[in-house]
């Protein structure tokens, strides 16, 4: 008798694979995250278990999600195992119109890893359940946005339209990423959202909220419909939970294997940025192909960018400093080509003092 997953206040729930603890939440509906005039909670009241038939390997739970804005119908259908899936119908009935609300939403925490380790005096690498934002757009963009514990709250927007993905992901898998014999966070779920049918125009939203320690859930990632949810009105989101070691798909592109942040020696003001990729491209890229890199930003510059081989793991590694100036943020973007084009999915960040 193993537990694969718990429905658990509010409208939270979360599961495991086998072999993985207990990490990422996900909900059935945000409402407000973010926003300064603070959040609405929405609750599961009631749940309907279906009995399962002899051999059926999974289980159908059924459950009635109520607040001051919206009701809500919800079918889970839960399959456990080496990934365990979840297959959700929800309908949705608003009460009052709604803005900003939260499809699919996922909440994780972020404490500190390589790339953001400012004021975390800690024996430890890494702690965090969650690495990055993951994201395959409609347009076929796989991106990959390290997350942060930034100092002032930081709410990022990525416009899509009929999404083919997204989720909080855990890419480490190494004890030696963590050295921490009682969390494991290596053994962290990774979340991937699949939607099924078009979901139209919106945003993945992603929300970052400052935490002094890894006891707060401080990342939040869901998608906002372009339209209000009207009072009145019906509607219904399908879609696919995948909670394991990655995503559920093979892809053909290098992807991000870390993300290292640090002071540059000889300017203080500036940040030293290392970008390790790795996977299927250099398993049958000739040895002498040519990599580079052309790493961009909203604001301040970039320089001394370098793209070497990195032997250790089969991959490439790119390094640039970042000179802030007098931006207050700035948005920076890396991606991987070779003379014919891209080979890797698309580095994004977001740095703030």
């Amino acid at each position: 008798m193993e537990e694969f997953c718990v429905f658990l206040g509010a409208s939270y729930f979360r599961a495991v694979a086998k072999g993985q603890t207990y990490g990422l939440s996900a909900r059935g509906f945000a409402d407000g995250t973010g926003d300064p005039k603070g959040e609405e909670f929405a609750l599961f009241r009631a749940f309907w278990l279906e009995k399962p038939q002899p051999g059926v390997q999974s289980v159908v739970i059924h459950a009635l999600l109520d607040s001051p804005s919206l009701a809500g119908a919800f079918r889970f259908t839960i399959r456990p195992g080496d990934a365990t899936v979840f297959d959700v119908q929800s309908t949705l009935f608003p009460r009052t119109t709604i803005a900003q609300g939260g499809i699919a939403p996922q909440t994780g925490m972020f404490y500190f890893d390589a790339n953001d380790r400012n004021h975390v005096d800690d024996w430890r690498p890494a702690a965090h359940d969650s690495e990055a934002l993951q994201m395959w757009t409609g347009a076929d963009q796989q991106l990959f946005r390290p997350l942060r514990n930034p100092l002032d709250l930081q709410v990022s927007t990525f416009s899509d339209v009929a999404p083919r993905g997204f989720g909080l992901m855990q890419r480490r898998r190494a004890f030696h990423d963590f050295e921490d014999l009682a969390l494991h966070y290596e053994k962290r779920p990774s979340l991937w959202v699949e939607p099924i049918g078009d979901w139209g125009a919106g945003w993945v939203d992603l929300v970052e909220i400052p935490t002094p320690n890894e006891v707060n859930d401080n990342i939040v990632s869901f998608w906002r419909p372009k339209e209000p949810l009207r009072a009145g009105k019906e509607y219904s989101y399908t879609y696919r939970m995948y909670w394991g070691w990655d995503v559920p798909f093979p892809t053909p592109m290098a992807r991000v294997g870390a993300t290292r942040v640090g002071g540059v020696t000889d300017d203080p003001d500036a940040r030293f940025f290392a970008l390790d990729f790795a996977g299927a491209p250099f398993d049958h890229l000739p040895k002498d192909t040519h990599f580079h890199a052309v790493p961009k930003t909203s604001a301040g510059t970039v320089r001394n960018v370098v793209v070497e081989p990195n032997p250790e793991i089969n991959g490439v590694r790119v390094t640039f400093s970042f000179a802030p100036g007098d931006a207050k943020v700035a948005d920076l973007s890396c991606v991987l080509e070779t003379d014919s084009g891209p080979i890797s999915e698309q580095w994004l960040y977001r740095w703030t003092p």
